[in-house]
């Protein structure tokens, strides 16, 4: 399970009795591009272990922009990265996740969208995004990344909306801006200077930018034993106008072949893929399984129009029973577990009155593991594989 450390509300002692036997976790009180120190990392590794369990999984150690640009002390950050990855190792991590998406990590529009049972989910409402990219943030050039008619949707949609949703989905939106605070309180002039950093920038470029990075860090990984997951883009198509390079499987195939490594791995994130209609998971997941060094399960539900909500962990759009018996064979012919996790969850029941990081609910990602638990029982006995 995913805490996000002493100031997380869903507490280690809450997590333990979910049953989870691994934390996944990072120093995220420490800025982008910093150096990890041992102690630092002991002090956060001996908490979970008091907590009787294990640091399984650092997520994440995050790319600076810089990096990710080329531009400015990028080659400093490399460094940092590559003292990171020691650092993590000799205090026994060996599996780090990490992201390249441009400006904005994960991004919905809601993140109290009601379901019909009461529960409240994370939703991604493509018109609503168009209404904010082309009216509020009024990005250049926004009308050649929809149609005509996603276009008239999102202005009707846009002359509809009250003036509390607009500042509602702009705080949503802005939350994903490198370096923010919240003292900081950036604005849209300040979006649209960041995002401006990248007009020049297409698919191949970024593509470029991060094999260079992979074949700085990834004979780091390999000599210190530790396995490097990237994190597919989320949502897996393009946003603001940005470059998205892990989305689809022709764009992680050039990924994991620039840098042929067992280390250069990939984390399968089922919710993340599994939003773009045209992947096919089970084909995706057979395709990599070698590479997938890290797995989160989470199911989404798409939409006829593109937009999508995060569904049940067995419900949705994917097949979460044979992305599973794929990736479940593959830890056989390794002999070797690959971590996993339940990604995200619904605000269930006592959820609903508590606050938490979006998506990081307590009983509604206890819900998702006691499910996928159980279909990996079912599935492993089914196969007599344990």
């Amino acid at each position: 399970m995913r805490w996000y450390g002493l100031s997380d509300l869903v507490s280690l002692s809450d997590i333990r009795q979910s049953g989870a036997t691994g934390v996944v976790t990072a120093l995220h009180y420490l800025k982008n591009g910093q150096v990890w120190s041992k102690d630092e990392i002991l002090k956060r590794r001996d908490i979970i272990e008091k907590a009787g369990m294990n640091w399984s999984v650092v997520e994440s150690i995050p790319v600076h922009e810089d990096i990710k640009r080329q531009i400015g002390k990028y080659r400093d950050y490399i460094e940092n990265y590559k003292t990171n990855i020691r650092n993590i190792a000799a205090c026994d991590i060996k599996t780090v996740c990490y992201n390249f998406m441009p400006v904005v990590d994960w991004t919905r529009t809601n993140l109290d969208y009601r379901l019909p049972n009461g529960a409240s989910a994370l939703r991604f409402d493509k018109i609503d995004f168009a209404a904010f990219e082309t009216f509020i943030l009024k990005r250049k050039n926004v009308a050649q990344d929809y149609s005509e008619e996603e276009i008239g949707k999102a202005e009707t949609r846009f002359k509809n909306m009250p003036e509390s949703y607009k500042e509602t989905i702009t705080q949503y939106v802005i939350a994903g801006l490198p370096g923010r605070t919240t003292e900081s309180n950036p604005t849209l002039d300040d979006f649209r200077g960041v995002l401006q950093t990248y007009s020049d920038m297409d698919e191949e470029a970024l593509r470029s930018n991060i094999i260079d990075f992979l074949r700085e860090i990834v004979p780091v990984a390999e000599e210190e034993g530790v396995n490097l997951t990237i994190h597919p883009d989320d949502p897996p198509f393009s946003l603001l106008g940005l470059p998205r390079i892990v989305s689809k499987s022709e764009q992680i195939e050039k990924l994991l072949d620039g840098v042929n490594s067992k280390a250069n791995g990939l984390c399968f994130c089922t919710g993340s893929l599994g939003a773009r209609r045209e992947n096919d998971l089970v084909t995706m997941a057979n395709k990599f399984a070698d590479r997938v060094n890290f797995i989160h399960f989470r199911a989404v539900k798409i939409e006829d129009d593109g937009s999508f909500h995060e569904d049940n962990h067995l419900e949705g759009s994917i097949d979460m029973y044979a992305v599973m018996s794929v990736l479940l064979k593959e830890q056989q012919e390794r002999n070797a577990s690959i971590p996993m996790r339940p990604d995200h969850g619904h605000k269930l029941l006592d959820d609903l009155t508590k606050s938490q990081n979006p998506g990081y609910s307590a009983i509604g990602r206890l819900r998702g593991l006691a499910e996928l638990r159980g279909l990996e029982l079912g599935i492993l006995r089914s196969n007599n594989w344990g």
